[in-house]
């Protein structure tokens, strides 16, 4: 169902796939938007180790919400910042796409989990992090993506 990496010698290992969720903060969340368009938006994420699902918050209503509602296929991508070898001007960047199914988080205790790590990637101010959530709690919307396929892989840009 899913491809192949073509540059196969350019894969990266699950483990390297993982750190990358694990350690950068935001992506690009691709959707099937109005009209059947696709609607990729820039998103912060908490990917959970334990479970491999990657979480997302957002406001309720709007794009993003009707479009997972509609089509719950998304595809997210990540990829780090990069590196360049001495005396070279080609940047490698490695990156990970994750395809699955995307929905709404209905148990609170899971949602609050995904919320909590989210804000853990920014500040471990964890008084900071409860006064925002007894703020803003009740108006956040709590996505999971169960990823189906996931690959990544060095790409060096010369």
């Amino acid at each position: 169902m899913f491809r192949d990496i073509r540059r196969f010698k350019q894969a990266l290992s699950k483990e390297e796939c993982q750190e990358i969720l694990v350690n950068e903060v935001r992506g690009v969340l691709s959707v099937l938007g109005d009209d059947d368009y696709p609607y990729g938006m820039p998103i912060n994420h908490w990917y959970n180790p334990e479970n491999g699902k990657i979480y997302f918050h957002a406001g309720p209503g709007g794009h993003r919400e009707d479009a997972v509602k509609k089509h719950d296929k998304v595809s997210f991508c990540v990829y780090d910042s990069g590196y360049r070898k001495e005396d070279e001007w080609a940047l490698n960047i490695k990156s990970v796409i994750a395809f699955g199914r995307i929905s709404i988080v209905e148990d609170k205790e899971e949602a609050m989990n995904a919320i909590i790590g989210l804000s853990h990637k920014f500040t471990q101010d964890d008084e900071y992090i409860q006064d925002d959530i007894n703020r803003n709690g009740n108006i956040v919307v709590c996505l999971c993506l169960t990823p189906e396929h996931i690959t990544g892989k060095l790409v060096n840009e010369s």
